[in-house]
């Protein structure tokens, strides 16, 4: 099996990759471990790099050291058909977790809960039917706070505007007092990003987190071509360029790597996989034409 999907999530653990990908599998149905790559000789030494498929959603994880706390500022919503598959979902995750939100009835839905898990990830387990998630179960949620709050319309503007086969959805706006910290700003809203929903809202509370390297987003490129558009069009923060990895100008984290980089990382001898590792990491903006080299020069 390869990655599929154009934008994957990427989850960053100091050394429980491997055991949080496993655990994350056995708590969700039609769920499995894809492949398990070493990355050898990197800064932070061997690292574990788990693809992972949770219902249909692609994810991957890394154990590459104790540097980006996880927080709720990027949360996962898991929208479930019955009442009886949040519970269970709930039992699973939080288990040794941490309930932000506990599981119980609220105006928006009857049967919803938002939990940290054992391993620091965020979910929020609904009880929804809503056309956008009939056909995508997990959802990334994003919580715009501290300097970024009241940003999240003009993000879903900007967003849009650079992915391809991608559209705003639904939003709803705080009803807030005229003149009052939170008027205006978004209290929910969806959007679709190469065909993949995202949602997003506004947070004015004094949280202490917002967003870092520890969930990224990677975005799968089929040409070099591709990677430059993303790369010119996402890029805020010079000095968080490295490895493919960038920071938008929200903080948001993403990986611009070309689509064959799966291919060349699962299928290589252990060699090419270095070959190519030592290759990337001196590297800001991913060069396909070199990564090629670098694994046939391997062979």
């Amino acid at each position: 099996m390869t990655v599929t999907g154009k934008i994957i999530p990427h989850l960053w653990f100091d050394t429980q990759a491997k055991a949080a990908a496993e655990f994350y599998v056995d708590a969700f149905p039609n769920s499995a471990v894809q492949h398990l790559t070493v990355l050898r000789d990197t800064p932070s030494g061997d690292c574990d790099l788990v693809t992972f498929t949770l219902v249909g959603q692609t994810f991957q994880a890394i154990s590459a050291g104790p540097f980006f706390p996880l927080n709720p500022s990027i949360s996962f919503t898991v929208h479930c058909a019955t009442a009886e598959e949040v519970d269970a979902l709930w039992a699973r995750l939080s288990d040794g977790g941490m309930a932000l939100m506990p599981l119980d009835a609220y105006p928006f839905s009857p049967r919803f809960g938002w939990v940290q898990d054992r391993f620091g990830v965020s979910w929020q387990v609904i009880l929804s039917e809503s056309p956008a998630e009939a056909t995508q179960c997990i959802v990334p949620s994003l919580m715009f706070t501290g300097d970024n709050f009241g940003k999240a319309l003009e993000a879903i503007h900007f967003y849009t505007s650079i992915f391809p086969d991608s559209t705003p959805g639904k939003v709803t706006l705080n009803p807030g007092e005229p003149g009052s910290a939170d008027a205006g700003t978004v209290m929910t809203a969806n959007f679709a990003l190469a065909g993949r929903w995202f949602a997003i809202f506004d947070s004015g509370h004094a949280h202490g987190f917002t967003f870092n390297e520890a969930i990224s987003f990677i975005v799968n490129c089929g040409t070099q071509a591709e990677i430059d558009h993303y790369w010119e069009q996402l890029s805020a923060v010079p000095e968080a360029e490295q490895c493919g990895w960038l920071k938008d100008k929200f903080g948001l984290s993403w990986q611009i790597v070309p689509t064959s980089m799966d291919g060349l990382m699962r299928e290589g001898s252990p060699a090419q996989v270095a070959s190519v590792t030592q290759t990337f990491l001196p590297m800001k903006k991913l060069d396909i034409a070199a990564l090629e080299r670098a694994y046939h020069a391997a062979a």
